[in-house]
């Protein structure tokens, strides 16, 4: 892959002050890199004084990048087709590079693990394109989150032929993740005591430090990278066990993990991912979910920093922030309850 590393470069990233998008400004900023902001203004908007801000919204107002060029640009917001085909359309002969953060989810058929690049995704017919165009956007997103990533690819590979980048990330962790899901493990091991953990300890996890994607996806931006990849991580397997016992060894509380099996927690109603991130039931048949095949961004240069660095940062990060209500976790009480009627019932 011929590279353009060392040569600075004028890059407009669409979003830029939230999570991914904030991380990969830093990255390139940190790489002297010249970057240009476009979103509403709205989050965080006195992040990087030393940029040139752009206010717009994507849902018809992108008048200010009119006339403008860009040696590359990194889509961190974009959701829906619709929107993504008007800034893709217009950003076609103003820019030389396109790179798109997309996200695993668009696959389908999750039963068998390791999905490549080239596996089923999931699709929507043109009429039910069109009824969820009449619907609000998160109602449209959450209904069909991945579907219409594939289709947001998929204006950006028409408009960009040959110069699109498409990066599909599993679970993102690491300061700034505002979801609260890997942080729920570290924060409750953080607090010491009984701990509920789920399911088979030998269940594989997937998820990547939100600065090594970053780093990796501005190497792929300054090489002008073509093509669809997916990334997360870590190198080689990952259990449920060793993450949660890295966590302990980490955090270095007095915790005991108390392994309970699913039967008994669906039972129970404990759901996975939303109770207990990272856990997908066996009963969900989704192997495929969190065993994803990353060889081809390996091969790209994926690298990874440790995951005690990423446990380290992440509590780190959380301290400092304001007391809020969690996205994602398992309610205290709750736990406490299932882990005496575990206890009562000797198993």
């Amino acid at each position: 892959m011929q590279t353009e590393r060392g040569r600075k470069m004028k890059i407009l990233v669409l979003g830029g002050t939230r999570f991914l998008g904030r991380v990969l400004v830093e990255a390139a900023l940190g790489s002297g890199h010249e970057v240009t902001l476009f979103n509403r203004g709205k989050t965080d908007p006195e992040l990087f004084p030393e940029t040139e801000k752009l206010v717009g919204d994507r849902d018809g107002n992108l008048d200010v990048l009119k006339g403008r060029v860009w040696d590359a640009v990194i889509d961190t917001s974009g959701y829906v087709p619709w929107s993504v085909r008007e800034s893709a359309a217009l950003l076609a002969d103003a820019a030389d590079h396109y790179t798109f953060i997309s996200s695993v989810s668009v696959y389908d058929e999750l039963e068998e693990p390791w999905i490549d690049e080239g596996h089923t995704v999931g699709k929507l017919a043109p009429e039910r394109v069109e009824e969820l165009k009449r619907m609000e956007a998160d109602e449209a997103i959450r209904e069909h989150y991945g579907e219409l990533k594939f289709l947001c690819e998929r204006e950006v590979e028409r408009a960009f032929p040959g110069r699109s980048f498409i990066v599909r990330p599993g679970l993102i962790v690491g300061p700034y993740d505002f979801t609260d899901r890997f942080a729920y493990w570290i924060n409750r091991i953080a607090k010491g005591g009984e701990v509920l953990a789920p399911g088979r300890r030998d269940k594989s996890v997937q998820f990547i430090d939100v600065r090594d994607l970053a780093e990796w996806i501005l190497r792929m931006v300054e090489s002008k990278a073509d093509g669809t990849f997916n990334a997360t991580g870590p190198e080689t397997e990952l259990t449920m066990q060793e993450f949660l016992d890295t966590c302990k060894e980490t955090v270095g509380n007095e915790t005991e993990l108390i392994w309970i099996d699913e039967k008994f927690l669906l039972g129970h109603e404990v759901n996975g991912w939303t109770d207990l991130p990272l856990w997908i039931p066996d009963s969900s048949n989704m192997d495929g979910f969190l065993k994803v095949d990353i060889r081809k961004a390996l091969h790209a240069g994926l690298k990874f920093r440790s995951l005690e660095e990423t446990i380290r940062d992440t509590l780190a990060w959380e301290s400092t922030r304001t007391p809020h209500e969690r996205k994602a976790g398992l309610d205290p009480q709750k736990e406490k309850a299932v882990l005496y009627d575990w206890t009562e019932k000797g198993l």
